[in-house]
């Protein structure tokens, strides 16, 4: 009889032991838990956020029942007082009122509060299901930063749902998730390198710092657009003469005089007419440049208020690294914070905004509202304007750096990554894969380097190859972004990465999967010509094609690759392939991944061992799933 058990799969990693596929069963490695002090950690800090909230939200639902109440007794109170129509009446309802209104503003106080301690559960919870591996889905997939034939995003799962963004990512701003995403995406030299980690570890111990910045609110995400808002604040600005600012104030001031006046007192019309008259012409020589003005406000300059708290926050904090020192002085170009000048246009974005609205519409020609916001958004953008790409760029790159501290602080058992000057070295001590959790992923020794440049890794389905390279692939795009690595110690060269490991046909471009793969390694040639030293990763090499030409096309590509200075390792199920270890001159080393079944049951122990596979699995898999061989 066949068992309905199988495994669990959550994100990105395994939960489980066992799962039975038919006459078949399968053993993965059991799940473990996390380092203990991090997790009893997150643990009390959740609870102890937990009472928190319980205590305020007890407070506020007591509030509540008292303002209820107070309205209540305001009511008999009025009602009282109508009937006895005295001054002690009169006296009681602005007594009682009184104190209706300080319950609401002590309860709509303890509101805010509840919202803020709720918050606080949801960090500390949020933190306890990546440390518990419930994260994937749950945060910023990054899909949209997704570059179509790059060179390793799509293959080491960089974006999308339980990807490596997914788990880093932790900004509140999109300027800090582009910034991100620009970091995983392109390498850098050793020297950004080693100041980005430099300042990584010394933000770990900032929980405050994180904490704080989560309680910006989950709704609440400032996309602002970078690009424009600095080619803004940079062009050239739009004259408004003195006496032009001065007419602007003065004639809604007059206006709203004159009607007042001819409300009230018999003030002829025709001075109304006039006054009126004399605002609209104004308003109609002024039309062309408040609309010059505007119009690139309302794509660029749109919600910076989370962006304004965000630089608040961190210019509250004091920091040693030369990197962190650098972006803080950066805050500070000009003298005055930027968390107030931002928040100023920001306050003027909203008061821009307000025209739109049904009620205040009617009005705000009347007051030449469109005209004056224009004005004092120039001028606020001819004191700051210049400003604003080293502000923008300063706060991408610290909540990049917050992101890979919070994850940093969550994986203390990872190790910090050294780059070594020259040559095209990779050595990694106790590798694996960060996206598969701590007690599932078995750790593997790598040691690359000009003698022995290149690994030639074969197994049987499922034994854990692709998972080696991804997880090779991930320490260098890592450590170039100045994270922790998932291993006990590694040391490599600046190397760039290039793979073939996820591609696939696409019906647009009318590429076949071969196609797709031969044109993928050519773009991995032309990077080992062009920017060595080079990493190279490939999966299953021209399996798309027969043997007799996968093996010529891959003795060359191998060869080709390791003249031109490039490291790697490549993977293949055609044991054919192995042998071209001899061909390489002693640059090439056979190691592989293996299975056994005992009892019927497939084990895998996903450890790499010396020499070439002896067995396959590809039959036994086949029969598992039911079909007859």
């Amino acid at each position: 009889m066949l068992s309905a058990a199988r495994t669990e799969r959550h994100g990105s990693g395994w939960r489980g032991e066992t799962f039975y596929t038919g006459t078949v069963t399968i053993e993965t490695p059991s799940t473990a838990k996390v380092a203990a002090p991090v997790l009893t950690l997150t643990e009390e800090r959740l609870q102890a956020a937990r009472q928190v909230f319980g205590q305020v939200e007890a407070r506020a639902r007591k509030y509540s029942n008292l303002r209820l109440e107070a309205f209540l007794v305001l009511v008999a109170v009025s009602a009282f007082a109508l009937w006895e129509n005295t001054p002690r009446g009169m006296g009681l309802v602005a007594a009682t009122l009184a104190l209706l209104v300080a319950v609401i503003v002590r309860h709509e106080l303890l509101l805010r509060r509840v919202v803020e301690a709720r918050r606080r559960v949801q960090y500390w919870a949020d933190g306890l299901d990546r440390l518990e591996n419930r994260w994937a889905g749950r945060g910023t997939s990054g899909a949209n930063f997704l570059e179509e034939h790059h060179l390793y995003a799509a293959d080491l799962d960089l974006f999308g749902k339980g990807s490596v963004f997914e788990l880093l990512c932790s900004a509140r701003t999109g300027l800090g998730e582009r910034r991100l995403a620009d970091w995983l995406l392109h390498p850098t030299t050793p020297a950004v390198a080693a100041d980005r980690q430099q300042a990584v570890r010394e933000l770990i111990p900032h929980h405050g710092l994180r904490e704080d910045l989560a309680m910006l609110g989950p709704d609440i995400r400032a996309y602002v657009h970078p690009e424009a808002l600095i080619h803004w604040g940079a062009g050239p600005l739009i004259p408004f003469a003195p006496w032009e600012k001065t007419l602007a104030r003065l004639f809604p001031v007059a206006t709203v005089c004159a009607l007042i006046a001819w409300a009230i007192w018999p003030l002829p019309l025709s001075i109304v007419a006039l006054a009126v008259l004399a605002q609209v012409i104004f308003a109609l020589r002024l039309r062309n440049r408040v609309l010059r003005a505007l119009e690139p406000v309302d794509f660029a300059a749109k919600d910076l208020g989370v962006l304004s708290l965000v630089l608040r926050r961190f210019e509250a904090e004091r920091f040693t690294s030369s990197l962190l020192a650098t972006l803080h002085a950066r805050l500070y170009a000009g003298g005055m914070a930027p968390s107030k000048r931002i928040h100023e246009l920001s306050r003027l974005s909203e008061l821009l905004d307000s025209r739109l609205n049904q009620a205040f519409a009617a009005i705000a020609p009347i007051l030449l509202w469109s005209t004056n916001c224009a004005i004092a958004i120039e001028a606020w953008r001819g004191r700051n304007g210049a400003h604003l790409g080293e502000w923008l760029d300063a706060v991408a790159d610290l909540e990049t750096l917050g992101s890979l501290s919070r994850y940093a602080s969550e994986h203390p058992e990872d190790c910090w990554p050294e780059f070594i000057d020259g040559g095209r070295s990779y050595r990694a001590s106790g590798l694996a894969h960060p996206l598969i959790p701590p007690g599932v992923a078995i750790r593997n020794d790598v040691n690359l380097d000009e003698r022995e440049s290149l690994w030639i890794v074969s197994g049987s389905n499922m034994s854990g190859k692709s998972t080696l390279l991804r997880a090779v692939g991930l320490s260098v795009v890592l450590a170039h972004a100045g994270a922790p690595i998932r291993a006990r110690a590694l040391t490599l060269a600046p190397f760039r990465v290039g793979a073939s490991i996820r591609v696939s046909d696409n019906l647009q471009e009318g590429e076949s999967r071969f196609y797709a793969e031969i044109r993928r390694i050519r773009d991995v040639l032309e990077l080992a010509r062009s920017h060595p030293p080079v990493l190279f990763l490939l999966d299953e090499i021209f399996s798309g094609t027969n043997s007799h030409d996968r093996r010529l096309g891959a003795q060359a590509i191998f060869r080709s690759l390791v003249e031109r200075g490039a490291t790697g390792l490549v993977t293949t199920h055609d044991l054919a392939l192995t042998r071209i270890e001899g061909a390489l001159e002693g640059k090439a080393r056979n190691v592989h991944f293996e299975d056994e079944i005992v009892d019927g049951k497939m084990r895998f122990d996903y450890r790499m061992r010396e020499g070439v596979v002896a067995r396959s699995n590809a039959l036994e898999l086949m029969r598992s799933i039911g079909i007859d061989l």
